[in-house]
């Protein structure tokens, strides 16, 4: 058996060069320490940030600075602290930024109550006399939306000193779930008992032996029955801070409160729901084609992780990945395929597993560093998956850096699964369109459904969830556990439709979601899905324009709100339009699929 490497083991052709963000941990420090000597200085502008057009560019001048400052060394912290979380050099280095970070926080809390303290049309009266506040004008207009649910300074303050211990529920969750709970042991394909846990649960849910896959489902799901009263607390503790921070700043509901965040009307959100709604004859072909392939009498919740096409016995180089990437994504142009290169030839991607180093993959990256790469690559197809993925997510960051100025390059959460599922897409369809293999293209069209599946239908069954129990809370409803399991198996049941055996025991299921504790997130998945189908058979199809204003999107940064850069890729997220084109690109792979499978 191999062993896991250590990181000084591992080749620093495969290791990400963050020496491009310093070159030593000492040049850290250093700018760590000049840095802890300024972040104070933005207190000096208390009571005359709106003075007159001068001083307040001078502040936002002082926080830009600042804050560009504190991004460069946390990036440069946590990229190393990923790299071997076992580390106690880099955790502590992490330790020393967060609260510095924190520190910031605090010291500046005053300075938006003093903002909107002040008229509007002053703000644009002196925009238009100071060229020089130009560049602040969408994130100053991005402050007044939220004039009517800004505090005064004070209660601000006191709400960003204790914004760790509103999160209380949210770490009560993750350390029960992740470190207390124990699931006991079941009997393996091999007839050996094995302790079963939240991470090898993918594994056994995916067994080819149906014991194994109804014993994993049953006693991980019972076990979260038993914890039932406990988790039914930390989640309607969630939702009760939510909604009361909501009404405390004068919001309607937590919902509203959470999507003005990017400027989305909760009618998306609801549109979202109803649209899927309308169209889940779609959902329900799929699961009766997956009880046909399997061959089952009767199709079970511990029976819809089995995939219809055995694994692809096929190992990918990081080399071959690599090509394979770049190869599909060559339909974007020559341009954005230089520019991706240097992806591989700048070294931003961290590419093999290693003692301590943080598991999955991401994107991540600041103004004045790559956007780099964390993989845990394998091999395998989902991992060339992954690597197109997390590249769409660099690229996004790549262009809104190259063409914004530092205010305005942040894109928000909401569009940030768009660029990553438009590469992922357009690798699918090129390797389909490039292989003659029967297996492989199965293979391909299964995978594009467990992601449609997965990522729309899914997703939106638990925004439905999510959104109903904070409903109920706000009108005056007892979440106890009972009602909660129950609404949950009422929507299961309409999700998965007449012809699956919807088992007692997915009442629990809620219970091990964590992205109910992450605020009204999972609808970004369906929508960035939605999004990312629309433009990708754009591009595929020939549409007018659509690659071109896809590249524009991407270089649109934070510069705009998230429904405007949309736009200008062609896409009216208040409408079902985009949403149903998915709905149809997945009923068009079941339909290919149940073509080829039967050929």
């Amino acid at each position: 058996m191999e062993r896991q490497k250590n990181r000084n083991e591992v080749s620093d052709l495969y290791k990400w060069d963050l020496t491009a963000i310093y070159k030593t941990d000492e040049d850290w420090y250093n700018d760590y320490n000049k840095l802890k000597d300024e972040v104070g200085i933005i207190s000096k502008f208390k009571g005359i940030i709106t003075k007159d057009s001068k001083t307040l560019q001078e502040y936002l001048d002082a926080y830009t600075s600042i804050d560009r400052k504190l991004e460069k060394l946390y990036m440069y912290a946590h990229l190393n602290n990923d790299s071997d979380t076992s580390n106690t050099y880099y955790q502590e280095m992490k330790g020393l930024i967060d609260n510095l970070y924190n520190e910031f926080s605090i010291a500046d809390s005053y300075a938006n109550p003093e903002l909107l303290s002040t008229s509007y049309d002053t703000i644009l009266n002196y925009i238009k006399e100071n060229d020089n506040l130009s560049v602040y004008a969408h994130t100053l207009d991005n402050l007044f939306r939220f004039k009517n649910h800004v505090l005064n300074d004070n209660e601000e303050a006191i709400l960003t000193k204790l914004s760790k211990s509103l999160n209380s529920s949210s770490e009560t969750y993750e350390f029960l779930t992740d470190t207390d709970m124990k699931f006991g042991f079941i009997t393996n394909e091999d007839g050996k008992e094995v302790e079963l846990t939240e991470s090898n649960y993918h594994n056994f849910i995916h067994s080819s032996s149906r014991s194994v896959r109804e014993s994993a489902f049953s006693k991980l799901l019972s076990t979260y029955g038993d914890f039932k009263n406990t988790i039914s607390s930390t989640f309607s503790g969630n939702i009760k801070t939510l909604c009361d921070l909501a009404s405390i700043k004068k919001y309607n509901s937590s919902i509203e409160a959470s999507l003005s965040n990017d400027k989305i009307d909760v009618k998306v959100y609801n549109n979202l729901i109803d649209t899927v709604k309308s169209n889940l004859d779609v959902i329900y072909k799929y699961y009766d084609l997956k009880k046909s392939v399997l061959n089952l009498d009767e199709l079970h919740l511990y029976d819809i992780y089995l995939e219809m096409v055995k694994d692809l016995d096929k190992e990918y180089s990081f080399s071959e990945a690599k090509d394979l990437v770049i190869k599909a994504l060559s339909v974007l142009g020559d341009d954005y395929v230089n520019d991706l290169s240097k992806a591989f030839s700048q070294s931003w991607i961290d590419v093999y597993n290693n003692v301590g180093k943080r598991g999955g993959a991401y994107s991540s990256g600041g103004y004045d560093t790559y956007p780099y790469v964390l993989l845990n690559y394998e091999g395998k197809l989902k991992d060339v998956s992954t690597l197109a993925h997390e590249l769409g997510h660099s690229m996004h960051s790549y262009y809104s850096v190259k063409n914004n100025k530092y205010p305005n390059y942040r894109y928000k959460i909401f569009v940030a699964e768009v660029a990553s599922t438009v590469n992922e897409l357009l690798l699918n369809y090129y390797l389909l369109n490039n292989t003659e293999d029967k297996n492989e293209k199965l293979y391909i069209l299964n995978s594009l459904m467990e992601l449609y599946k997965g990522t729309i239908y899914r997703q939106v069954m638990f925004a439905e969830f999510e959104r109903d129990m904070h409903a109920k809370y706000e009108h005056g409803e007892v979440l106890t556990n009972e009602l909660l399991c129950n609404e949950y198996y009422k929507l299961n049941k309409e999700y998965f439709g007449p012809n699956v055996v919807v088992d007692d025991l997915i009442k629990y299921e809620w219970e091990r979601i964590p992205h109910f504790y992450y605020d009204f997130y999972v609808y970004k998945y369906a929508i960035g899905l939605s999004c990312a189908c629309y433009i990708v058979d754009g591009i595929l199809n020939g549409r007018e324009n659509a690659r071109e204003n896809y590249l524009k999107f991407l270089s649109s940064g934070g510069s705009m709100y998230p429904a405007d850069e949309l736009k200008i890729a062609g896409i009216d997220i208040t409408s079902s339009e985009v949403i149903v084109s998915a709905i149809k690109m997945f009923d068009k792979t079941i339909e290919d699929f149940k073509e080829l499978y039967n050929s």
